[in-house]
């Protein structure tokens, strides 16, 4: 069964950074391209950061743009999100995703797969 598997996340100070980490399981990135949203309480599920599996390119949403990276490691099938100088509205809920278009978009039905969320609490 295809699945996604999170980690990395938890409490951290204003300006700290934290790594998440989002793991296949059951399916290959080769043939999917990754995606990061998040969603806040009483919120939208947003659109943060899309990977393309073709050419490496990325896309980010203008408020992480600078701060959080998205990387790939193709040997572990794993996804990750690197983000520094973490700000309270940087609190939410992330989740991978992953579709077999070439790349992600900003729609949360474009995607085939979820993962079951990791929170981050940004807070001192």
């Amino acid at each position: 069964q295809a699945q996604l598997i999170e980690s990395g996340g938890g409490l951290v100070q204003p300006g700290g950074s934290l790594r998440l980490s989002c793991v296949a399981s059951g399916f290959t990135f080769n043939s999917y391209a990754a995606s990061w949203f998040r969603q806040a309480p009483g919120k939208e599920r947003e659109f943060v950061v899309a990977l393309s599996r073709t050419d490496g390119l990325t896309y980010y949403v203008e408020s992480v743009k600078g701060r959080f990276t998205i990387s790939m490691n193709n040997a572990k099938d794993t996804v990750y999100l690197q983000m520094n100088s973490l700000k309270p509205e940087d609190t939410a809920v992330y989740y991978c995703a992953a579709t077999r278009r070439p790349v992600g978009g900003v729609l949360a039905h474009e995607y085939d797969l979820w993962g079951q969320g990791t929170q981050v609490t940004v807070s001192s």
